[in-house]
């Protein structure tokens, strides 16, 4: 991943979560891909997929609570209170976060007591066009 694609990637997120403080940079162990930093700490990873000949990034977090404060926690963690999460029809075992009107990701349990979540949010290298 280039400074150019890391400095986007860095707005667009800015952006959709709502938070100034974000940072994205090139990961030690893999130059390919990214760590997303929030203050001093490091709170996800980008990956890069280009398997197909279309270059896409896959944000993954870890949210280490339940479902009935995920959304508290993600408003307190990106102070922004525009962000919810809403149910995924029929699915129990995940659901969207959206930043007001806008669709973000997919939030999913990582156990069957779904005790702790993996918000993933793909980005298409088109999202990024605007930054």
């Amino acid at each position: 991943m280039d400074k150019i694609e890391l400095r986007k990637l860095q707005a667009f997120l800015r952006q959709s979560l709502g938070n100034d403080g974000i940072r994205v940079t090139a990961d030690p162990k893999n130059p390919e891909d990214a760590a997303v930093h929030l203050g001093e700490r490091k709170i996800a990873s980008i990956m890069v997929d280009d398997e197909d000949g279309d270059r896409s990034f896959a944000f993954g977090m870890k949210l280490p609570v339940g479902r009935e404060t995920l959304q508290s926690y993600l408003r307190k963690l990106f102070e922004n209170d525009k962000l919810t999460i809403a149910p995924r029809g029929r699915k129990t075992d995940s659901v969207e976060l959206n930043s007001g009107e806008d669709f973000l990701g997919v939030i999913s349990a990582d156990d069957a007591k779904q005790t702790s979540y993996t918000l993933q949010i793909a980005i298409l290298d088109f999202d990024l066009d605007d930054f």
